[in-house]
């Protein structure tokens, strides 16, 4: 299977991935950004980035599909991409496993 084939396959199960792909969440992110003045919000990081393709809208606690919580301003923040890919993604699958929840 390949990368393509596995996105659908995850749209298709996730429904709410779509959400990611709309106007309202592109606009959503980008006040989130501006908010958070391109700064990283990682405790110890506060990297600036200048380059938005770098920075990443997180949610501080993960949606798991619960609308009001992904379009929830206060539950989003700026992460730039490393901290988010390295950091954030680890702490929601060290979570996911201590609850004995796997997606």
């Amino acid at each position: 299977m390949n990368e393509v084939q596995r996105s659908r396959q995850r749209d298709a199960s996730q429904p709410w991935r779509s959400w990611y792909k709309t106007a309202r969440w592109q606009k959503l992110r980008w006040s989130v950004l501006v908010r958070d003045l391109f700064t990283c919000q990682m405790v110890g990081c506060g990297r600036i980035e200048p380059d938005t393709a770098k920075l990443v809208a997180d949610h501080k606690v993960p949606h798991r599909g619960d609308e009001r919580l992904f379009w929830d301003e206060g539950n989003l923040q700026c992460l730039c991409k490393a901290c988010h890919d390295k950091l954030k993604q680890a702490e929601e699958r060290s979570s996911l496993q201590t609850r004995g929840v796997w997606y």
